[in-house]
């Protein structure tokens, strides 16, 4: 059995109480060190987005839309909150089917101060509560990646109206199928009740119980694959997104023919300093506890960030004869975007590999490829978020290998790390990616003509001449 994101699920309960003459179960308890280390990096992930994402993709838009940015991401993040808190958590976190949870935690019904989620640990649980802003911070930044793609042209009315409906229709279902499982305390009480059992009809009524809580998980997750932080879930899931509506939306007017350049690389510097500092929230954080595990994806949230940068940058000096400050600071959030998914399965040496890989990858997608389509992806967020993404998604099924230093798969039923076959491994991970890519790039190409419909996406020529922060919030981001 594969893992990530456990939430404790009533079938422990379940295979507890029919079997509670012969094996003895402890209530799991809460760790107050884990519950600390989850809440700092719950507050790390909000600066990734506010202000780390909305500097980076502030920066390197044109003066006259940087408020347009930066108010288009500071409003996703506060809409995220929301509906998470109202019924996003209970449609990602709660069993229903392979697709998409139920409302049995809608309004945060049933969530107290004593209420627990589980984390990869039998017997080593968070508050509920915690968890839940965990994960919010990760339904914030998701949508916010998305606008990246299509900045400087589209009525914030638009933006205002697709994020919530993404998020319902996209985001949720595909947290859901990637993340959602019945945890390690359920399967583990459902063995134990199967060991215990000493006649054939008590052995079979175990197996049965032990099979419902392993198939109580998420249609991805069912098919074996691992994305430790978000790799689909974030990365894949905005960059599809992101690139379907550059297309629909059309290019900037002007663009191939009048100088786009960023307005403020120091701005991006800030922005993208900060997202690398609020990304060990991001990916140490997801080990839910703070053990050896959050040390190796911290680990490798350092290396793989820092050999992506170099990647990029000397690739882009031996092409283009200079190294530059945006390729340096783009090849760091592409190793970041890559090592997300495999930060608690690679080792390090591993995650070094993929960094370097991605750097030359990306910035082969954000020039090569984007120049000979033809497509604006404003701020590369397919070139290096979906691209990227899928890198570190394929690159995780091969670098959990514990012969290459990896971390091996954890089977939660049998006690012990799975034996790894990196065929089986590689068709699971496709699972997650060809999922992803298929749910959000088709939903979200739904989403944005409904939307243009009811509200219209494009800017007029006129006010994208005139920029978005005049005519849209009637503010300039600095005084002429």
């Amino acid at each position: 059995m594969t893992s990530k994101r456990p939430y404790s699920a009533g079938l422990a309960a379940l295979a507890v109480g029919m079997f509670a003459a012969t094996a003895a179960y402890a209530e799991p308890t809460v760790n107050k060190g884990d519950n600390a280390w989850l809440m700092t990096s719950t507050v790390l992930v909000l600066l990734m987005t506010i202000p780390g994402l909305a500097l980076f993709y502030g920066g390197m838009v044109r003066s006259k839309n940087m408020l347009s940015v930066l108010m288009q991401v500071f409003y996703t993040v506060c809409v995220a909150i929301i509906l998470w808190a109202l019924y996003g958590y209970s449609l990602a976190f709660t069993g229903g089917s392979d697709f998409i949870g139920g409302f049995s935690k809608a309004f945060l019904a049933g969530v107290t101060t004593d209420s627990k989620a589980a984390t990869f640990s039998v017997d080593a649980n968070v508050s509920e509560l915690v968890y839940i802003c965990f994960q919010m911070t990760f339904a914030a930044i998701t949508p916010a990646l998305i606008v990246g793609a299509f900045a400087e042209r589209t009525r914030f009315a638009a933006v205002a109206l697709f994020i919530p409906l993404w998020l319902t229709l996209i985001y949720f279902p595909i947290a859901h199928m990637v993340w959602y499982w019945a945890g390690p305390d359920a399967i583990d009480a459902a063995a134990k009740a199967l060991a215990a059992a000493t006649d054939d009809a008590s052995k079979a009524t175990a197996q049965a119980a032990l099979d419902a809580v392993n198939a109580d998980a998420g249609w991805v997750f069912k098919k074996g694959a691992i994305d430790f932080a978000g790799g689909t879930v974030v990365h894949i899931n905005a960059g599809i997104a992101g690139l379907v509506g550059a297309l629909l939306i059309g290019k900037r007017t002007g663009y191939g023919k009048e100088l786009m350049s960023p307005h403020s690389l120091t701005m991006s510097m800030i922005g993208a300093s900060l997202l690398w500092v609020g990304w060990f929230g991001f990916n140490a954080g997801s080990n839910l506890e703070a053990t050896g595990g959050a040390g190796l994806a911290m680990t490798n949230s350092f290396v793989a960030t820092a050999a992506a940068a170099l990647s990029w940058m000397f690739a882009e000096w031996m092409i283009k004869g200079h190294p530059s400050v945006l390729g340096a600071i783009s090849g760091a959030v592409a190793g970041l975007v890559a090592v997300t998914p495999a930060a608690g399965f690679s080792g390090p040496m591993g995650a070094i590999v993929l960094g370097l890989v991605v750097g030359v990858v990306c910035l082969f997608f954000c020039t090569v490829v984007k120049n000979a389509l033809g497509y604006d992806d404003s701020l590369d967020v397919f070139g290096v978020h979906c691209i990227g993404g899928i890198v570190g998604a394929l690159g995780t099924g091969i670098l959990v290998n514990p012969a290459l230093g990896g971390t091996g798969i954890m089977d939660y039923a049998a006690g012990k790390i799975a034996d790894y076959d990196m065929v089986a491994q590689l068709i699971a991970q496709s699972w997650g990616v060809g999922t992803t890519l298929v749910w959000s790039g088709i939903g979200s190409a739904i989403l944005y003509k409904v939307v243009d419909v009811i509200v219209g996406l494009r800017a007029t020529v006129e006010v994208e001449r005139e920029g978005l922060d005049v005519v849209e919030h009637t503010e300039r981001a600095y005084n002429m």
